[in-house]
């Protein structure tokens, strides 16, 4: 049974089309999911996000103790930045895509979508002096994204904003949102400016307000998780369960570009040398002739070729980017996965033509989301 967040009493007066996100009850379409989607890509939207893991870890040691675990250098994070970067086993495959807050050198925040995340902090905090606290339910968290939510948000508070005040891929902890205090990130999952809000439970619905009541002036939307599915496969962003599982490599989900091979700590340092090379399939967008939702899964074979598989549709979608054509991400084997590659995809005996195109197809620099003013 799907675990309710902090925000679900005022969500579900809105929607009753709901689906299970890592465990929790998440809204798959608030009111419309083009709707949804414009307010992202044009204005602002509200997604609530609580379900991802939250874990603290401190004491001494505490950066050296993430940094052991996870594919970035974390040793090279200065305190009030993050690293996106990958959690993986001691095969080095893949457990979690995952971000780490540096608070200082003895507080590390982490945040993943895995409850083997902390289990796993905890087998490497065992005696040394560390602690490893999760908390996910005790800070549920929105995420406010589109090219309007900055001046959204700066309405609500005296705390500078501004991109040289609050870079891409750092964080606050002096902001008060409506006289609220939060935790702030500069970050997102739709490849739009974009901050995440995560607020101390007790105060949860009395944030959820103070934003619904100042968006309406901004025609702000509850954003559900099928229009999410829009903006994450056009930004190229991916999930576990989808594009990753524990027999996937980084360089398979396209994660391979945060590994750090030079750190003197990494964690499945062999098999992830051994992957670098020996696991040929990598993450790109595909754009199919048709199919939409139902492309999702399907096999991918060379146009013309002899039959032979040469990938997997991991999630595909209609996407409003393209016209509603149909849009995927897609695991293909090299060099087939290079831009132009000829595909049809095997769909319950069904083929469709489609090609590789440039992934990802929406901002793949990520101007919006880095140095939107």
């Amino acid at each position: 049974m799907s675990v309710a967040t902090a925000f679900h009493e005022r969500i579900v007066e809105l929607t009753d089309d709901w689906m299970d996100l890592f465990g929790y009850a998440a809204p798959s379409v608030v009111t419309d999911v083009l709707e949804e989607y414009r307010s992202v890509r044009e204005g602002v939207g509200l997604m609530d996000f609580s379900m991802l893991r939250k874990i603290d870890v401190t004491g001494p040691g505490a950066v050296e103790l993430v940094d052991g675990l996870i594919t970035r250098d974390l040793s090279r994070v200065r305190p009030g930045h993050i690293a996106y970067g990958a959690l993986v086993d001691d095969d080095g495959k893949m457990v979690d895509d995952c971000t780490a807050a540096v608070i200082s050198g003895d507080h590390v925040r982490f945040c993943g979508a895995n409850d083997r995340d902390s289990l796993m902090f905890a087998d490497a905090a065992a005696g040394r002096g560390i602690t490893v606290h999760p908390f996910t339910d005790e800070m549920p968290h929105l995420c406010v994204q589109g090219p309007s939510s900055r001046a959204f948000l700066q309405d609500l508070t005296e705390s500078d904003l501004s991109n040289a005040a609050f870079p891409y891929y750092t964080f606050r902890t002096d902001v008060s949102i409506g006289g609220i205090p939060v935790f702030m990130t500069r970050l997102g999952y739709t490849a739009e400016l974009g901050y995440e809000l995560w607020v101390r439970q007790e105060a949860a619905l009395e944030l959820w307000d103070a934003i619904v009541e100042a968006g309406r002036a901004w025609s702000m939307r509850l954003v559900g998780m099928t229009a999410l599915d829009l903006l994450r496969i056009e930004g190229g962003f991916i999930i576990g369960g989808v594009e990753y599982d524990t027999s996937i490599s980084p360089y398979e989900c396209g994660l391979g570009w945060a590994v750090d091979h030079s750190k003197r700590r990494l964690a499945g340092r062999a098999g992830l040398e051994r992957d670098r090379e020996a696991t040929t399939r990598r993450l790109t967008s595909i754009v199919l002739d048709d199919g939409g939702e139902e492309a999702s899964g399907a096999t991918l074979v060379l146009a013309g070729g002899d039959g032979r598989p040469v990938g997997e549709v991991t999630q595909a979608v209609r996407s409003p980017l393209l016209g509603g054509r149909t849009l995927g991400l897609a695991r293909v084997e090299r060099p087939h996965h290079s831009v132009g590659t000829a595909v049809t995809a095997v769909l319950d005996g069904r083929e469709i033509a489609g090609e590789v195109v440039s992934h990802p197809v929406y901002d793949p620099k990520r101007t919006r989301a880095k140095e939107l003013s």
